[in-house]
């Protein structure tokens, strides 16, 4: 439905796949929807071996490029346009907090406050 489940915080310099794991862990899915930051053999094999199928878009530069479902892909619009809800919160979009809970706060009353519409 395009509810967020779950909100991790890293640094602006981390790849998204390296926090692949920790959102995965604990959840059983019939499809992982993600953008091409999360393309990697590895986490691919690791979301098949759980029984699901990963819906990752190939990066341009892969020399064998991967076939994925574009239907179910375009699933992801609806996690794309709650981020955009998300950053109408100027105290979210331009990080005004300096402390790590403090902002996740935030973005917890933002990620309600939209939800309550």
């Amino acid at each position: 439905m395009g509810n967020p489940v779950e909100f991790v915080l890293t640094p602006g310099q981390r790849a998204d796949v390296s926090q692949a794991d920790e959102l995965l862990a604990g959840r059983d899915a019939e499809a992982v929807i993600a953008d091409k930051g999360y393309d990697s053999d590895p986490l691919v094999r690791r979301i098949e071996a759980k029984g699901a199928q990963a819906v990752i878009p190939p990066k341009k530069n892969r020399k064998e490029p991967r076939a994925y479902d574009e239907y179910l892909y375009k699933e992801r619009s609806k996690v794309e346009r709650f981020i955009h809800l998300l950053k109408q919160y100027r105290r979210v979009a331009t990080r005004y907090e300096k402390t790590d809970p403090t902002y996740m706060g935030f973005v917890y009353v933002a990620a309600i406050m939209i939800l309550l519409r």
